[in-house]
């Protein structure tokens, strides 16, 4: 492992989540950071590597890792000394994936289309299904196989499920209420965790 990966990382984003597993794994980046709001993520440096500019984004070497959820089970095969995935031949390396792709392609696309307002004649055409049966699928997994999404074991699953309810109780698309709360109080008491938001905040004054 001679190359150190470099995150791209901005305050505020999806990004946090990548350097919350950072911290989870003891440090092992070099963080380089870009204010959103002055259009930082559109520089070219940052379009060399995504040339959406969305970030975050991830080099290693000459690989480039983009999307958060990718960047986080990355990380966490790349260090599986962690014990923050399940093994190749775990029977749990299924439902961790199921999770940790369930974010992005089930939680978050349904929970954008109730911040919007949209009503689907069909939710089933769309992928994701509607957002009430998204989130209960995820309810039923914290209460059935909790603490954590896989039991007792906290997981990259979490870190990336984890950063999506946040964001989602932030904004008001998820109620504060139970399971999620108590869900979210154990990951928010996590060192890692404190240690990303004090990092993150420190970056996001060093903009102003």
């Amino acid at each position: 492992m001679s190359d150190k990966p470099v995150l791209y990382f901005a305050p505020m984003t999806r990004a946090e989540t990548c350097l919350w597993m950072d911290e989870e794994l003891g440090g092992v980046c070099d963080v380089k950071s870009y204010h959103l709001h002055t259009g930082g993520h559109k520089v070219d440096e940052v379009l060399a590597v995504n040339p959406l500019g969305k970030l975050p984004a991830m080099t290693v070497g000459d690989q480039v890792v983009t999307e958060a959820a990718a960047i986080c089970a990355f990380l966490a095969d790349r260090h599986a000394d962690k014990g923050l995935a399940p093994q190749l031949d775990d029977p749990l390396r299924g439902p961790y994936f199921r999770w940790i792709m369930m974010s992005g392609a089930g939680l978050e696309p349904a929970m954008l289309d109730k911040f919007a307002g949209i009503v689907r004649e069909n939710p089933a055409s769309t992928g994701h299904g509607s957002f009430d049966d998204v989130l209960g699928l995820v309810e039923t997994a914290i209460v059935a196989d909790g603490p954590y999404l896989l039991g007792d074991k906290f997981t990259t699953a979490d870190v990336v499920m984890g950063s999506t309810i946040r964001f989602a109780t932030m904004f008001g698309a998820i109620e504060e209420k139970e399971p999620f709360t108590a869900y979210l109080d154990r990951i928010k008491a996590r060192p890692a965790f404190q240690r990303a938001q004090a990092r993150s905040e420190k970056i996001a004054q060093s903009f102003n």
